[in-house]
């Protein structure tokens, strides 16, 4: 197995040429701690700094005005799992384990496998130590994907991402112990409250501070402090009620909600850069923040009243921009400059070997990503030839951007009942960023080069099988 191939590497004591182990970035002696934070469904456009406008940002604003705002950045899938599996392994749908929501009961996802080499395990084999708070959704506890079998120290939140369709749950995983809650306690605050002391008692450094937010994925749920300055500017919601399934309390005027609870997410972000003030190392500490995939439409929520998407087409489970597109700020003082913005198109399977490069770790072989650091450093940045991704939902899908400049943008739907032949999309997204018009009459050239990299980026998985690996 692929992966099989990455721990054998890994476990080499050195590793020569590209994948030797370097300084850490910028020469210093130590290298710096790491947070990086998840998003769950938030859209291209939920950030003020990213365009929203009907409630703003302000502290992941500053990650933009004190840093580098990313404006072509993707995620790894376009939904939760296999975002968070391709993060953890560098590799992208059609190579990480984990490629759609496959859920395990009672509680839990598909585990990703025991010889799956995570990004946490290579940062801990460098010295760091290493913490995730929040939603997991690799493994249910005890399993071989059990963060704490996967390279963390420390894990407190949502083991399982059924359980976190509620920020108000009975119960959380603190490391390996189930805890009881009463029900009332707003499992956003608690979650943070856990990494920021665990930033707190780590401050000597390194550490990775694995971050993946809940919000504002699922239930409308937030504190009515944060929701009430809303209500009055949506009044037209008030008497609409946001329900996921079957979770309670119900959320009233669900406009209102949302934007209270991306209110309580950019305080609960502002919370974590006065800390690293406090601490004294606010200049040694790179902080990323990105998301898991497009808007949704679930439990109220309105993506279209809050141009979530941004524009794009698409939203969670497509494939189209509005579905995989992201947001991705990097705020490093003094080494990352101010206010800077960059268009190098870029994926979540970059960040594994991005935060090797960081800790001057050895980058392990058969990695699909490229390190962005260099354009971070204001550097000559390598760049991908094609971008891919696959998914195993309504009817199976595929993608990839590719060409010059990555300008073209192919889409492919209904390949199990259609097949591997199924018609392909073709959009200039230099001219067509909203994807509207689909060329592929026009350009039979770039279609076949478009199934060429469908053919070329997707190796099987027994657990996620297209219609024709089934027979």
């Amino acid at each position: 197995m692929r992966q099989l191939l990455l721990v054998f590497l890994a476990a080499l004591p050195a590793l020569s040429g590209a994948q030797a182990a370097k300084q850490p970035a910028g020469g210093a002696s130590r290298p710096p701690n790491i947070i990086y934070i998840l998003l769950d469904d938030a859209g291209y456009g939920d950030l003020s700094c990213y365009g929203q406008k009907k409630f703003a940002t302000p502290h992941i604003d500053r990650l933009a005005s004190e840093g580098m705002k990313f404006t072509q950045h993707y995620s790894g899938s376009t939904v939760c799992a296999p975002t968070r599996s391709v993060l953890m392994t560098g590799l992208h749908t059609g190579h990480t384990p984990s490629r759609g929501n496959k859920e395990v009961r009672p509680v839990g996802q598909h585990p990703i496998p025991a010889e799956t080499f995570t990004i946490a395990e290579a940062l801990k084999k460098a010295g760091y130590a290493t913490g995730a708070f929040g939603k997991w959704g690799l493994g249910n506890p005890g399993s071989e994907g059990d963060p704490l079998h996967q390279g963390f120290d420390r894990f407190f939140g949502y083991n399982c991402q059924r359980n976190a369709h509620t920020y108000y749950p009975a119960w959380l995983y603190d490391d390996d112990e189930k805890i009881s809650l009463d029900g009332k306690t707003y499992s956003h605050d608690l979650i943070m409250e856990q990494a920021l002391e665990w930033i707190r008692s780590r401050k000597d450094g390194p550490f990775f501070c694995f971050l993946p937010d809940t919000i504002p994925h699922a239930a409308m749920h937030v504190p009515e402090k944060y929701a009430a300055p809303f209500r009055t500017r949506f009044p037209e919601f008030e008497d609409k009620v946001g329900k996921y399934g079957n979770n309670k309390p119900h959320a009233t005027n669900p406009a209102a909600q949302f934007a209270g609870m991306m209110t309580a997410l950019d305080e609960g972000i502002g919370r974590v850069l006065d800390l690293l003030e406090e601490l004294g190392i606010d200049d040694h500490t790179i902080v990323m923040l990105s998301s898991d995939n497009g808007p949704h439409k679930e439990g109220g929520h309105m993506p279209d009243f809050f141009n979530s998407n941004g524009g794009l087409r698409g939203y969670k489970r497509d494939l189209y921009e509005g579905g995989i597109r992201c947001p991705l700020l990097v705020r490093w003082p003094g080494q990352v400059r101010a206010g800077a913005v960059s268009d190098h198109i870029s994926a979540h399977w970059d960040v594994f070997p991005t935060l090797c490069e960081l800790a001057g770790a050895g980058v392990p072989a058969g990695l699909d990503g490229i390190s962005y650091l260099p354009v971070l450093r204001g550097k000559e940045q390598p760049r991908h030839d094609a971008l891919y991704w696959e998914f195993h939902e309504q009817g199976g899908k595929r993608a990839a951007r590719f060409g010059p400049g990555g300008k073209w943008k192919a889409v492919q739907l209904g390949v199990n009942k259609k097949g591997r032949d199924a018609p392909v999309e073709i959009y200039n997204l230099e001219e067509d960023r909203a994807e509207r018009k689909n060329l592929a009459a026009g350009h039979p050239e770039l279609v076949a080069d478009a199934r060429k990299i469908f053919m070329r980026e997707h190796t099987e998985n027994q657990f996620f099988k297209f219609a024709w690996e089934k027979k």
